[in-house]
């Protein structure tokens, strides 16, 4: 568990902050009926999360197909050498949300976020050549079987197994120019105050009733896919973390899919793209407190599926993680 000092209050309210954020007026009053608290002693909470490095961030999970943005999974063999180099590359460069050193041939693996209409390949081969990679891959999703990374801190809010799963669909909403300017504002970081979002919609010079309803309008387009908080998954007691890529015949990548994402270790499920270089066509990403508990959840995920083929990339290093501000 976490080496932060936490009470019962503490872990639920992080469960409810994860999965159950109010897009609401008084979100941390809202929050706090939830846990017969006073907003002032959500807000007090919070803020200490926040200062003691376990809440990242609270702000929405967006969807950046629906706001015309192209993503891929992307990895590099590069010499360890060369590693802090790339690290400042990556951390500069405002398209890559997490970046990752990997046990594996191909050690650095990141996700990169791009406008439809630029060329995600010329991308990809730019960052090559800043940080001196001898070979980089592009592993697009193909389908999306789950995205949904929620940390159980205990308490009374666990969230139950299966949840999160995503329809993926390739619709993408007509946006009116109130919902561009509330999305654009809403990618910040909530403020900690009695009303945080007429704080944002003060800034953009409007009503906050109209503000609200653009985020309501948001999440019915399924723009934004959830709202709440990040967590950093170390400081919340979840020390070890992998993603096993499976090999699936075509005709069970789905079934294997949907049996992966069941699995509350599962955060992210894909079936991604396949190249010269790399096989593997289902993708999982698990969150567990050590190594030992991964490997167990692995051989429970391989006999679930009735998947056999696969390899373990365990994290060694986190060289970045961040959400994407998609400016529209």
């Amino acid at each position: 568990m976490s080496d932060i000092d936490l009470d019962n209050l503490d872990r639920r309210l992080l469960g409810l902050a994860q999965r159950e954020f109010p897009l609401t007026r008084s979100p941390y009053a809202d929050l706090g009926r939830k846990l017969d608290i006073s907003g002032d002693e959500v807000i007090r909470r919070l803020g200490k999360l926040k200062s003691d490095g376990l809440v990242r961030q609270i702000g929405p999970v967006v969807d950046s197909a629906k706001l015309c943005y192209q993503r891929t999974l992307a990895a590099m063999q590069l010499d360890g050498a060369k590693l802090e180099d790339a690290a400042r590359v990556m951390a500069a460069h405002r398209g890559i949300s997490h970046a990752y050193l990997r046990d594996h041939e191909y050690n650095i693996w990141f996700t990169l976020a791009a406008p439809r209409e630029a060329s995600i390949t010329a991308e990809l081969d730019q960052i090559a050549l800043a940080c001196g990679a001898a070979g980089c891959i592009s592993l697009p999703a193909i389908n999306v079987f789950k995205l949904r990374t929620y940390f159980d801190m205990g308490g009374d809010s666990a969230e139950p197994v299966g949840g999160g799963t995503v329809n993926q669909t390739s619709e993408r909403p007509k946006l009116t120019q109130v919902e561009k300017l509330v999305i654009n504002e809403l990618q910040q970081d909530l403020p900690l105050s009695t009303a945080p979002f007429a704080t944002m919609a003060s800034k953009l010079g409007m009503d906050e009733s109209k503000f609200m309803e653009a985020c309501a309008s948001l999440v019915r387009s399924g723009v934004i896919r959830r709202y709440g908080a990040s967590l950093d998954h170390n400081r919340a007691g979840y020390g070890a973390n992998v993603l096993t890529c499976w090999y699936a015949a075509p005709d069970r990548v789905a079934g294997a899919g949907h049996v992966l994402a069941a699995f509350k270790e599962v955060s992210h499920c894909y079936e991604r793209k396949t190249s010269q270089s790399w096989r593997y066509n289902l993708f999982a990403m698990l969150h567990s407190r050590n190594m030992e508990d991964c490997r167990e959840a692995i051989g429970r995920l391989s006999a679930a599926s009735g998947l056999n083929d696969f390899i373990t990339l365990f994290t060694l290093r986190e060289l970045k993680k961040a959400r994407i501000k998609y400016a529209i």
